[in-house]
């Protein structure tokens, strides 16, 4: 009868197709719904200095219970995403990247070529940090990340 279970578990075999599918069919999707009690939280975007950690991990694997427990419930939820919220560490980051790897500061660069640099920061660690949500399964309403 278990003849068809593998011996070891592989995430990678079905994790991300399952992630799909619950996206696929809106499952995280909040709606307006006036017969059910409203519940929400606003996931504190981390910044984008880097990718997450295990504190990361926790915070949300925290709010996602929550959420979660209060969808079964009957609660009609939103799991709000946020991205970078501290641009002052993130400047620090880009700072440090262009002292390091060209030996300039931002003050070199030019205001606009800073921002262009700081805005490429952002689009690389900040699609890596969303996907790392994604991966450790946060059921946020991703339609409404902002």
């Amino acid at each position: 009868m278990m003849d068809n279970l593998p011996k070891n578990y592989d995430p990678k075999e079905f994790e991300d197709r399952i992630y799909q599918h619950w996206m696929e069919k809106d499952y995280f999707k909040a709606r307006v719904d006036p017969d059910k009690k409203p519940y929400s939280i606003v996931l504190p975007p981390p910044n984008i200095t880097g990718e997450l950690h295990l504190g990361h991990a926790l915070d949300h694997t925290l709010q996602d219970v929550l959420i979660r427990f209060k969808r079964m419930q009957g609660f009609e939820t939103l799991w709000q995403p946020g991205t970078d919220h501290a641009s002052i560490a993130t400047e620090v980051k880009v700072v440090e990247k262009i002292r390091k790897e060209e030996g300039l500061s931002k003050e070199d660069l030019g205001r606009e070529e800073f921002l262009k640099r700081a805005w490429e920061w952002r689009d690389e660690y900040g699609r890596v940090i969303v996907e790392q949500m994604k991966k450790i399964g946060n059921s946020c309403d991703w339609s409404r990340k902002r």
